[in-house]
């Protein structure tokens, strides 16, 4: 190994608050539709970037949100993540 502790470069990476990855079912195609109507008509106050290539990402100064659509089964995937649980809620809200 490069390090002569690996688990002390692991324990030095931020701590954060994370969602499972949760899929929303749709009918066949839905997904796709979807997530075009959240590009044409979601707004996401507060966000630093938003990034809508191969779905839906909203990069926040304390986290981030994530949607995109399955390419092998009709459901939206979606993942949270955050600094703290107060930011994890504001940001799956």
């Amino acid at each position: 190994s490069r390090h002569a502790d690996p688990s002390a470069v692991l324990n030095a990476l931020p701590n954060s608050n994370c969602t499972p990855e949760l899929q929303l079912k749709c009918a066949e195609g839905e997904a796709f539709t979807l997530l075009d109507k959240i590009r044409a008509n979601a707004k996401f106050d507060g966000a630093k970037d938003v990034i809508m290539i191969d779905g839906v990402r909203v990069e926040y100064p304390d986290g981030f949100g994530l949607a995109r659509p399955s390419n092998t089964t009709p459901v939206v995937v979606m993942r949270f993540e955050a600094d703290n649980d107060a930011a994890l809620a504001r940001i799956q809200a």
